[in-house]
């Protein structure tokens, strides 16, 4: 009786194992083709999701700072608010306070532009 138990176990498993061999010498390749599809997506969606906006945020800030025109008012990195004076190549000069203090930077120190309703 135990003997039977036994036999038909092992009828079982190898008979399993066979279907399993089949079907992993089927398509052994799947794994892989699942795991370079997963890693596509990802890549997809860290693009949309975060490359994009940078670009996008980039192209709008160097539009900005080619932009800049005489009496806008400013503010910098630093946080000094100001009105633009004087507009070089590469330079901005700007006059803060009451004092008409003159401070020349590098245009890429502007962070914005303020509206004449946030001025």
């Amino acid at each position: 009786m135990i003997n039977h138990v036994y036999a038909l176990s092992a009828q079982a498993t190898t008979a399993a194992g066979t279907t399993a061999a089949a079907a992993s010498t089927g398509t052994p390749m799947s794994p892989l083709i699942s795991l370079l599809l997963y890693v596509i997506l990802f890549g997809a969606i860290m693009y949309f999701f975060m490359i994009m906006p940078q670009k996008k945020r980039e192209r709008k800030a160097k539009e900005m700072i080619s932009n800049l025109k005489l009496n806008a008012r400013v503010v910098t990195i630093g946080g000094i608010f100001g009105k633009i004076v004087d507009v070089q190549e590469d330079e901005v000069t700007i006059e803060t306070g009451i004092e008409k203090a003159k401070v020349t930077m590098k245009k890429w120190a502007v962070r914005e532009v303020l509206s004449d309703d946030q001025a």
